[in-house]
């Protein structure tokens, strides 16, 4: 039987330029998204309604959705839950994120449960849809990767950080021998992930932590799929490299 990561693609769909479905009913809200999206390198396209959106992600592989709550037709939970659902779709596994004006506590948990991997709230500014745009190319946005701010304010002092991103530097490169046998047992996976949040959190490797709590969700639910795992793979890389600089 094949490896999960044996046919995975490591690269954004489209070259080095994600591809993101931009689904809003709203036409100011879906223009700075697009717009937002493209200035830092990735490639939106807009559609306006729920069944759109929906026939958009089945025929076409995106790398993110960025889903209106609300739109006419269906909503970002109705569209998502349709996709997840459809085995042929070829956005099926794409990272989702919901969109919203107002979200209610109760709310926001369905729509992660149903999975949805973060909320953004509109009006949003560029750093919130930053934010977004790496979960699925964190290595366009070098802050994202490692974050010495955070890193600092959690060890207190710069020689404690390098020398926990040492042991970092050590432990991925470790989990990158291991990753394929690891992909096949989920609750081993699901343990290895677990303590290397604590690690990207002491470091702020902020990339790889925001693919490591995905990764984990996916298990819980459904299992690893190969686009989440090339995605996850693709942020232990970026934060190799961003170690070795």
């Amino acid at each position: 039987m094949n490896s999960p990561l044996a046919n995975a693609d490591f690269a954004p769909t489209h070259a080095s330029r994600a591809r993101v479905l931009v689904a809003d009913d709203d036409p100011g809200s879906c223009r700075f998204l697009c717009d937002g999206l493209d200035s830092m390198g990735a490639q939106a396209e807009a559609c306006m309604d729920g069944a759109t959106a929906l026939q958009r992600a089945r025929t076409e592989p995106f790398d993110l959705l960025l889903l209106d709550c609300r739109m006419p037709g269906a909503g970002a939970l109705q569209v998502l839950t349709a996709l997840r659902e459809d085995a042929l779709a070829c956005s099926m596994d794409s990272i989702a994120v919901a969109t919203t004006a107002e979200l209610e506590p109760r709310d926001r948990q369905s729509l992660l449960d149903a999975g949805f991997s973060e909320i953004l709230l509109k009006p949003c500014g560029l750093a919130e849809l930053r934010r977004v745009l790496a979960l699925v190319q964190p290595d366009r946005h070098d802050a994202c990767v490692l974050d010495d701010q955070a890193a600092l304010t959690t060890t207190g002092d710069a020689t404690t950080m390098r020398a926990l991103r040492l042991l970092l530097r050590e432990e991925l490169a470790l989990l990158l021998q291991e990753l394929e046998a690891l992909s096949r047992d989920h609750a081993g996976f699901s343990e290895r992930l677990h303590r290397l949040r604590s690690s990207c959190g002491f470091c702020g490797a902020t990339a790889l932590s925001t693919q490591t709590v995905l990764l984990q969700q996916q298990l819980l639910q459904r299992g690893a799929t190969p686009a989440a795992l090339a995605r996850f793979r693709k942020a232990l890389l970026a934060t190799l490299q961003a170690l070795d600089s």
